[in-house]
Parts: structure tokens; C-alpha cells; sequence
């Protein structure tokens, strides 16, 4: 139930390679790709504001206060910032992003993939003063709210069964908000993600915040940050990341497609790639509401 840790070695600085059952590593990386500048607003400072739409599309906007609103308008780093690991060090990758979140990285490297989004669900919540909405399953199944790691629970995890018992005063503090968001980092990911999380079964219901995601040991997710639509009702889509190891949470562009880049043409069921991931078929999950 543990969380594993992926160290990639330097002698494969030429090609981000994961490897998994169904979900194929992206091969012969070229460094110095280049995203067109007509569709990259480099004074952008929030989500939205970074990328431009392509001829003919529009942005898809939601209600002020929701969570699709929340992302869209998300505060970024001034354009050209790096994508830094927990240990301090640049990501030796630097040309699959256009875009970098405003979200610290802690320097015990457990915000990885999937927990870099969580984060941003629990942020968000917490902002809403939503926080007893707070909460997430283990891998095992468990369910473990703010709540009731505010008011003093902690789990007792023996093999795969875990308990929670009553072993600390009541805390409702934001330092230990992140120690409850630490202890989920270290018990789900997206194997939890994906059997806890409803699934999105139709392109046309995809919305800003569900997540694409493949669950593994090692598994990846990401989601959507924006997206603009046509007359047609053709979509095309934006999305933010973060990585394992542990690092700043970014914004991708599209190496496959440069250009539609940052944009994405997404199919169900399909082979999709993006920098240093390709996933075997895209299919979609969304926190729940």
C-alpha cells in the first residue's frame, strides 16, 4: 500500500521513459521543440490567460466559484520558469512545458502525480470553506477525511487492514491540513483515484478538472486545465501535470501536434501521448462533487 519510488538515472536523460503493462513509454525525445508563439501568451499570468484559442474556438467558461473556475484561473509563474524537483534540482526535461502553477513542492517528494492533484481538489475545498468535502480513499479502500484527522483520528495500518483511533488533539490548523495531505499522499494515488472517482464515459461531458489517468505501479494522471470548443462542437483541451519524482506542477504542451500546441484533439479509448507519457487509451475520471 506504500507508495514506490522511481528513480530515473542519468544515462536516460535523453528519453523520459516509464514503463508499466498497458501504457507505453515515449521513445527518441528531441530536445528543443517549439511550441507556435501565436497560440502563447507569455504575459499570461493565471491558466487561461497563458493560451491562446485557435481560429475559430472558443473558451468554455464556468460559474465563479466552481471548481472548472478555480483552474481556468489558477496563478502561474511568469512565463519561462522552470519545472524544479523536490530536491531543489531543474527537471532535466524543460521543453514539454509552456506554464508553471503557483503550488509549493515539499521537500519530502510525496507530492507526486496524482497527488499534485489532490492538492489542488483540497485547496480548492479548503477555500470554500467546503472542508468537511475533504477526503480520499487509500489504496486499500479506506476512506480518511480531513475531518476526522482535524479532530485527532489517525489510521492504524496493519498489512492491508487499517483502522483509525483517536491518538491526537483536535487540529484544524492549515500546517496540519498539509500533514493530513502528506499522509494521503503516502496511501493513494491513482490506482485509489481511479476505483474511488466516477468515470467520464462521453467526449462531449469531458469539463476543466476531470483527469485522464492510467492506474499503475507506476501509474500517471493528469487533467484538464482548459478548453475550447468550435461551432462544430469540436473540442480541443488543455492539460497540467505533476510528476514523479515529486516536482512543480506544469502546464504541457503538445509535442505530437505543434501545430495545435499547447492544444490537445482527444479521442476516448485511444493512444494518447504527452511529454514523457504515452497513455494506451484515454479515458477520463472526475472528482466527486
Amino acid at each position: 500500500m506504500k507508495k514506490v519510488y522511481f528513480f530515473i538515472p542519468a544515462l536516460l536523460i535523453i528519453g523520459f521513459i516509464w514503463f508499466s503493462k498497458t501504457a507505453q513509454p515515449v521513445k527518441d525525445n528531441i530536445v528543443g521543440f517549439v511550441t507556435k508563439p501565436d497560440l502563447i501568451n507569455e504575459e499570461g499570468l493565471t491558466v487561461s490567460q497563458r493560451v491562446k484559442l485557435p481560429e475559430g474556438f472558443q473558451r468554455v467558461y464556468y460559474p465563479e466559484g466552481s471548481f472548472q473556475a478555480y483552474i481556468q484561473n489558477y496563478t502561474l509563474k511568469e512565463f519561462g520558469a522552470p519545472v524544479v524537483n523536490y530536491d531543489g534540482s531543474h527537471y532535466f526535461f524543460q521543453q514539454g512545458h509552456f506554464g508553471v502553477l503557483e503550488v509549493p513542492v515539499p521537500s519530502n517528494g510525496l507530492q507526486q502525480c496524482a497527488d499534485a492533484l489532490i492538492r489542488l481538489r483540497s485547496e480548492y475545498l479548503w477555500e470554500q470553506d467546503r472542508k468537511d468535502e475533504i477526503g480520499f480513499e487509500f489504496t486499500s479502500g479506506d476512506y480518511c477525511s480531513w475531518k476526522k484527522y482535524a479532530e485527532g483520528f489517525r489510521p492504524k495500518i496493519k498489512g492491508n487492514k487499517v483502522s483509525f483511533h483517536k491518538t491526537a488533539r483536535k487540529d484544524t490548523s492549515k500546517d496540519n491540513f498539509y500533514r493530513y495531505l502528506n499522509l494521503i499522499y503516502t496511501y493513494s494515488g491513482t490506482i485509489s483515484l481511479h476505483e474511488e472517482m466516477p468515470a467520464v464515459q462521453k467526449i462531449e461531458d469531458l469539463r476543466v478538472g476531470d483527469m485522464m489517468i492510467y492506474p499503475g505501479s507506476p501509474g500517471h494522471v493528469v487533467m484538464i486545465a482548459d478548453i475550447a470548443v468550435n461551432e462544430a462542437g469540436e473540442k480541443l483541451f488543455i492539460f497540467v501535470q505533476g510528476n514523479t519524482p515529486a516536482q512543480s506542477v506544469h502546464l504541457l504542451k503538445n509535442l505530437e501536434d505543434l501545430d495545435n500546441s499547447p492544444w490537445y484533439k482527444i479521442r476516448l479509448g485511444e493512444e494518447m501521448a504527452i511529454p514523457g507519457y504515452v497513455f494506451s487509451k484515454a479515458k477520463f475520471i472526475r472528482f466527486i462533487e
